[in-house]
């Protein structure tokens, strides 16, 4: 299980490592998006410092209509368990991303009044 917090306007944050090509862990926090219907998705930039693989092009419906995405070969750290998941990279993404795909793995337990918001 892991904590989250809910930013100023209602955003649902929580903490996650990145791991690099060379093995560092980089803790960070990301953004829970159920919009988005794939696992991580990181601003082109970032993912080329983590020296991820390329692995291949997806086109994904977006907000702004169909979108071309990189998608990366990435490791990451979600409730001390380690995951190797295709993450999609773009020149528009401000934020890091979880999307929808770990709602199939993890609950989401969020209760805005009371505070609590978990992935469990």
């Amino acid at each position: 299980m892991i904590e989250g917090q809910f930013s100023s306007q209602g955003e649902l944050f929580f903490e996650i490592e990145l791991i690099t090509e060379d093995g560092i862990n980089l803790p960070i926090d990301v953004m829970l998006d159920t919009g988005f219907t794939e696992f991580l998705a990181i601003n082109i930039q970032d993912v080329k410092n983590l020296g991820w693989s390329l692995i291949r092009t997806d086109e994904l419906r977006t907000a702004q209509g169909e979108t071309l995405f990189d998608v990366y070969l990435g490791k990451i750290i979600i409730d001390r368990q380690e995951f190797q998941i295709p993450v999609h990279a773009g020149n528009q993404i401000q934020e890091i991303l979880l999307g929808s795909q770990w709602l199939k793995i993890f609950n989401l337990i969020a209760k805005y009044k009371e505070g609590v918001l978990r992935l469990e």
